[in-house]
């Protein structure tokens, strides 16, 4: 299993959110920083996200952004604010191994066929936002459906890898809830990586267990809740 520390960018810093709320965000200083940070201590991928995009101004910290996939030359999975094709496109034409597209996945779930073709499925990751067991949107505002059921559609339509969020339990540092990951993996054929609610070894061994691809590390990786070098060491 693989460990992707999130650096999720806010008005060009580093923040974690709790909940989504924008205004819960704390600031962790310069992104570059701290995506050098986890790598320093043993980590080979990043979870990006461009809060500003998914807040609505989706070409804010897009220089940023290209300079840390180019400097730090890792695996990049990359989300927020994808809200086209053109978008999606744009972000893997500058070397990003994936791009994560929830709200546009549902609004037009043609979009994973059109992106997998042209790129290849293993670059396509939809998310997978759960909030109750419905999939949730426009910044886990909106539910829209059964989150299995989504998930199963967007494998058919050609996606490569899922991303998994319990919306439920994001940001709380409280632990995962493991059933509905549990459910999600065993319904679908295609890698899943889980974000929300990690926070401690026991959550990095319990996700192995379940058979997840990989897991994201947020809030509780820069509160130091859990140590990177922890999780790494549980998934070897």
């Amino acid at each position: 299993m693989k460990i992707f520390p999130a650096v999720d960018i806010l008005g060009g810093k580093c923040v974690q959110l709790v909940q989504g709320k924008r205004e819960s965000a704390t600031a962790y200083g310069d992104p570059f920083a701290c995506a050098t940070r986890w790598l320093d201590l043993g980590a080979t991928a990043l979870h990006v996200v461009n809060l500003d995009g998914a807040f609505g101004t989706a070409s804010k910290n897009a220089g940023l952004i290209k300079d840390l996939i180019k400097k730090t030359g890792v695996e990049v999975e990359l989300g927020g604010g994808i809200r086209s094709v053109d978008d999606a496109r744009n972000w893997l034409e500058t070397g990003v191994d994936r791009v994560i597209i929830s709200t546009l996945a549902t609004r037009d779930p043609e979009c994973i066929r059109t992106l997998s073709r042209e790129f290849g499925k293993e670059r396509v990751m939809p998310g997978v936002d759960a909030k109750g067991g419905q999939i949730a949107v426009h910044g886990w505002q909106e539910t829209a459906g059964d989150y299995i059921g989504w998930a199963k559609r967007f494998e058919e339509l050609g996606a490569g890898s899922l991303l998994y969020t319990n919306v439920d339990v994001e940001g709380l540092q409280q632990g995962i809830r493991i059933a509905p990951v549990k459910q999600l993996i065993d319904a679908v054929g295609i890698p899943v990586v889980v974000a929300g609610g990690v926070s401690a070894r026991s959550d990095v061994a319990a996700l192995k267990a379940a058979g997840a691809f990989g897991a994201v590390l947020g809030s509780a990786l820069y509160s130091g809740k859990i140590k990177l070098v922890d999780a790494l060491e549980e998934c070897r």
